[in-house]
């Protein structure tokens, strides 16, 4: 099916060398603005020949690390640092970072279960669209910035996915570990078919993700590792003069294998987790109690890991309710082969 031009224009030209701020502007009509349009801030820095690097963050609009690093980059990027093109959008989905959530205030889309989009669907599905059929095809690598928002805490990691293409799962994988962070990890998406990550993977470009944290909001720490990881990743794929900034600990490597890593809540109540983010977990220990909130007297249920691993990730908020992911537990390995 052919699908009508995105209705998004820019005020930036992709082309034109040098430093260009400016939007993607989004029509809109609503109760408060008939004639409206979201305008979704984008910068684009350009230095001759070379290959060309998006940038994002704000996909989800709690999720600070990765908006905040972006709009910081934005104010110090020169053209003559790189070689080639740097696109960034710091807040993909403006709406929803606009509300401080993880959706859109607009039609309370996710972002990243609306991909590939649809030019003629939800602002959101528009937005996704014009990141699939415009953006991504302008880039050669692509780089999105994830925590864990207002719900999860995450180790900072960078991750790559299993592809059917050796040579791009082999080159995504290298410039996560490049991405610098205290982990990188072989991620296992619960369901990938609507995420941004897929629309970029199956164009045949690189794709490196994050997680930096969460909780809704940065600290000084996730900051500095999201700020070195965008050198990183630009130095690594030749987008950026300079030297590689390597962490002063050695880097932890995890493997998901598949959706045992998840454990999710049958429950509704308060909950206890009974180990630290970042704390080795053994096979069969308990991880999480949750206790119930209408009565006394009654005993928690017990949460136990189904495997060996790490913690690297929880709910963060006390209150559970069924179906919420409470804890993730990743295999440590030797190392990560593509």
């Amino acid at each position: 099916m052919s699908l009508r031009p995105s209705p998004i224009s820019t005020t930036v030209d992709f082309d034109r060398d040098g430093v260009q701020h400016g939007y993607l502007k989004l029509p809109i009509s609503t109760d408060e603005s008939a004639w409206g349009a979201v305008m979704i801030p984008v910068s684009v820095i350009k230095n001759g020949e070379g290959p060309t690097a998006l940038l994002t963050g704000g996909n989800h609009g709690d999720e600070y690390e990765g908006i905040t690093a972006l709009l910081k980059l934005t104010t110090t990027l020169e053209a003559a640092q790189i070689q080639g093109r740097v696109i960034i959008v710091p807040m993909m989905n403006l709406p929803a970072a606009r509300a401080g959530k993880r959706t859109s205030g607009l039609d309370q889309g996710n972002l990243n279960r609306s991909f590939p989009g649809n030019p003629d669907g939800s602002p959101t599905e528009q937005i996704a669209d014009y990141f699939t059929r415009y953006l991504v095809p302008l880039s050669d690598v692509v780089l999105d910035l994830h925590s864990g928002g207002r719900t999860l805490d995450i180790i900072p990691f960078a991750a790559s996915h299993r592809l059917d293409n050796a040579d791009q799962q082999r080159q995504a994988l290298e410039g996560a570990i490049a991405f610098g962070a205290p982990a990188a990890m072989m991620m296992f998406e619960l369901d990938a078919a609507k995420l941004f990550d897929t629309a970029v993977e199956s164009q045949g470009k690189i794709f490196v993700a994050t997680e930096l944290g969460g909780g809704g909001t940065s600290t000084p720490q996730s900051l500095a590792i999201t700020e070195r990881g965008i050198h990183n990743f630009l130095v690594h794929y030749g987008v950026m003069k300079g030297e590689l900034q390597t962490p002063e600990e050695p880097q932890t490597y995890i493997d998901m294998p598949d959706a045992s890593c998840y454990v999710q809540s049958e429950h509704e109540g308060v909950l206890e987790l009974t180990l630290a983010l970042g704390e080795k977990v053994e096979a069969g220990q308990v991880i999480a109690r949750v206790y119930d909130m209408t009565r006394c007297g009654v005993a928690p249920v017990e949460y136990h890991a189904q495997r060996d691993g790490l913690l690297v990730a929880r709910r963060f908020p006390a209150q559970v309710k069924m179906g919420d992911t409470i804890a993730v537990i990743g295999a440590i390995v030797d190392r990560l082969d593509a």
